[in-house]
């Protein structure tokens, strides 16, 4: 059976006198792509920022790897190999898209300015390797004929197939993906559920997504966690939990409906 690669312990946050996250207990399994899902205001982005370490906890802990990372900064986690991608992607848009994932490996030798002076070779070195590493992300990501394009004039859906791809540049053990499917078109959306797949199946990858699209997360998650005003109401697939009495009161209890959005 697959270790636990997270483990959220009765975690809460207060803002105030109102509890966002409220005694939250969540383990994700190694090698899994595991959803999150609920409505507005059920405590899912605020639990991302509490494991990627964006807010700090009123109680409870995250172990990461059997590691303690409660309140632990986000650059040192994505040192770790915990990474967080954004509902909005953040790219470079002046720099190519090869440029863009060059960027993303960490204490580089050119940075320094003494190696650049003194260690020319070394740097022109580590720079090769790195762009070699560039192109393969590229091309596993299918954004090969986008290599030389600026990433400020790629579509949504590209700019988050690019954010995936910086991802594999640091060779991410696990990746919380908030809203990766908010703002794109349906053909790129697949693209981008089979980039998640192949990072899953091919490169080990585990995967956390908060996600409001029912169909994609119904195509990549297992299993499926609802929250609901700040806790985990369900656990299981998605089939079971448009079928679960809480689960749906919880949705209707807010206005919303729990179906599969076309």
């Amino acid at each position: 059976m697959p270790e636990n690669i997270l483990e959220i312990n009765n975690l809460s946050k207060y803002f105030g006198g109102l509890a966002a996250v409220s005694d939250c207990s969540i383990r994700v399994k190694k090698g899994t792509i595991t959803g999150i899902i609920g409505p507005n205001g059920s405590g899912k982005t605020t639990l991302f920022n509490l494991i990627a370490g964006n807010l700090k906890a009123s109680a409870g802990n995250v172990l990461f790897n059997n590691e303690d990372i409660t309140n632990v900064p986000s650059f040192e986690l994505f040192s770790k190999g915990l990474l967080r991608t954004f509902q909005i992607a953040h790219e470079f848009t002046n720099l190519t898209v090869l440029e863009n994932l060059m960027m993303v490996p960490g204490n580089q030798s050119g940075e320094k300015l003494m190696n650049a002076f003194l260690k020319p070779s070394l740097v022109a070195q580590e720079e090769e390797l790195i762009k070699n590493k560039a192109k393969e992300v590229v091309d596993f990501l299918n954004l090969g004929h986008l290599s030389n394009e600026l990433a400020g004039n790629l579509s949504g859906g590209q700019k988050k197939l690019l954010e995936l791809g910086r991802t594999m540049m640091v060779d991410a053990k696990l990746v919380l993906l908030d809203e990766v499917g908010a703002g794109v078109n349906r053909t790129l959306l697949k693209d981008l559920g089979t980039a998640i797949e192949k990072l899953n199946k091919e490169k080990g990858y585990t995967f956390c997504m908060i996600e409001h699209d029912m169909d994609f997360i119904g195509r990549l998650c297992d299993p499926v966690i609802v929250m609901g005003e700040g806790s985990v109401l369900f656990e299981g697939t998605i089939d079971d939990a448009k079928k679960d009495e809480k689960v749906i009161e919880s949705y209707l209890g807010r206005g919303s409906k729990l179906k599969s959005e076309n």
